[in-house]
């Protein structure tokens, strides 16, 4: 969190009550981060706050990544369905939209592959 130094833990929290900042913590399993080279950090079980800063939301995520190079979009890997479409990529989209997983595979045809586009169309 913030750097408090010998602050009072209650005295802090209503400074930030105070500036309009709002804590939480995540109850995370795991979380992935993509990078512009397509280099993906993957962490299992960390430590996720999302604070709230007057409407601004930003997310602090705490752990050790295990570190994914990028896959070449040539060789398509046997996770990946007949249509290119991840099948990582339908089961998030049939667990955030409540539908089987063969409505979100074509959601995620209809919208080219686009998970939050296929989210939006199936809610």
């Amino acid at each position: 969190m913030f750097g408090g130094g010998g602050m009072n833990p209650r005295k802090m929290e209503q400074l930030m009550d105070q500036m309009g900042i709002d804590l939480d913590e995540l109850d995370a399993v795991e979380a992935t981060i993509t990078l512009e080279d397509g280099t993906k950090l993957h962490f299992d079980e960390p430590e996720v706050t999302r604070m709230d800063a007057q409407g601004q939301e930003t997310y602090q995520v705490v752990g050790e990544p295990a570190e994914h190079e990028a896959e070449s979009e040539e060789s398509e890997s046997p996770a990946e369905s007949g249509t290119g479409i991840p099948e990582a990529d339908v089961e998030i989209v049939a667990e955030r939209a409540g539908v089987p997983t063969e409505t979100a595979r074509q959601a995620l045809e209809a919208a080219d592959g686009d998970l939050a586009a296929a989210i939006d169309d199936l809610e």
